[in-house]
């Protein structure tokens, strides 16, 4: 266990809390640390390679059963580009989605907000943010 590390001083040098670590050994996305006669974990320098590979996978959008898929497809030997990507052709498709949705949105907020009357605001119908059409008009 030459150079191995507490998981403090991995958390220290990745940025995450200690929980998180322990958390992705249960998920299987990093391996069982070795042990301690006192139960301790010790981590070899290679967790922070791993570490770093999944946080930057996390920062992209992979969600962790994706993470763990690409870290099988890397622990073989062979190169995970094809599958990430994939993995990246969706998620950016995805994203397309969601920027396209929110325009849309956006526009249906600015809308609404060109036809707010401003300080002569009336009281709106039961149910809407709008006065009635007659009231904005100023005729009955």
């Amino acid at each position: 266990m030459t150079a191995a590390m507490t998981i403090a001083t991995v958390a220290s040098r990745i940025g995450v809390r200690p929980d998180t670590i322990r958390y992705y050994e249960r998920v299987g996305l990093l391996p069982t640390a070795e042990r301690t006669t006192g139960e301790h974990r010790r981590y070899s320098p290679a967790v922070i390679d791993r570490l770093q590979f999944i946080r930057g996978a996390q920062r992209l959008g992979l969600r962790l059963a994706e993470i763990r898929d690409l870290l099988a497809v890397r622990d073989t030997g062979t190169c995970a580009c094809g599958p990430a990507e994939t993995l990246l052709r969706n998620h950016l498709s995805e994203i397309d989605t969601e920027m396209a949705r929110l325009a849309m949105l956006r526009g249906e907020l600015a809308t609404m907000l060109d036809h707010m009357p401003g300080p002569d605001c009336i009281d709106p119908l039961p149910g809407t943010w709008c006065p009635p059409v007659d009231a904005q008009e100023g005729g009955a």
